[in-house]
């Protein structure tokens, strides 16, 4: 009541200044500490070999203003230009005009198309031209 703690039992007993120190307790934490790092190193190995195979087909992809591409026709996106599983999946090849984004391009496109002319790298393949020699 009047802003002053009482005091307790424990409040009345001294301190002891020399700490007991558990020796079995000691290394038991030591071994836990040991054991804690080879798991995690094990979780970081696990974790780059899954990265290393989820990585291992990906393309990294990069064009520049002028480059050709082929075109993914995909059928949400172009309905009327894939009908049917037989028709074309890829159309082009198409002139890059611009990088948008890390993952975008603007392509030029004909004026038939109607849909945005920005495209995910994920819809675009590079457009090589067949050499043939003559004999």
């Amino acid at each position: 009541m009047n802003g002053i703690n009482p005091l307790i039992p424990f409040d009345l007993i001294s301190i002891p200044t020399e700490s007991r120190v558990s020796f079995e307790a000691e290394t038991r934490a030591k071994e836990m500490r040991k054991l804690h790092d080879q798991i995690r190193n094990q979780i970081k190995k696990t974790n780059e070999a899954y990265k290393a195979s989820a990585n291992k087909h990906k393309r990294q992809l990069e064009f520049k203003p002028g480059d050709l591409v082929w075109l993914h026709l995909r059928t949400e996106r172009f309905p009327s230009r894939r009908k049917n599983k037989l028709m074309a999946r890829t159309e082009g090849p198409f002139e890059i005009l611009e990088k948008v984004g890390s993952t975008a391009y603007k392509l030029q496109l004909p004026g038939d198309m109607a849909v945005s002319a920005t495209f995910n790298i994920g819809d675009l393949s590079p457009y090589v031209e067949d050499a043939i020699e003559d004999p």
